[in-house]
């Protein structure tokens, strides 16, 4: 039963850092799209924010694999 219980903790570990990466991505993705279609100065706020989003998902994966 502990094996179980274990195994399926696993599992969703590597569900919740395979949607992490994916949301980084994604998020890569959409910055280097809004680069190309709004201002400058709206594009590197978004850069800005899309770091700090990558940093912070970066941290929770960490704290997963501790």
């Amino acid at each position: 039963m502990i094996n179980f219980i274990l195994i399926q903790m696993n599992d969703e570990k590597n569900e919740i850092e395979k949607l992490i990466d994916t949301m980084i991505t994604s998020g890569d993705e959409l910055v280097d799209h809004l680069k190309t279609v709004l201002p400058t100065s709206l594009s590197e706020s978004m850069v800005m924010f899309h770091e700090s989003n990558v940093l912070n998902l970066k941290k929770i994966k960490e704290f997963l694999n501790k």
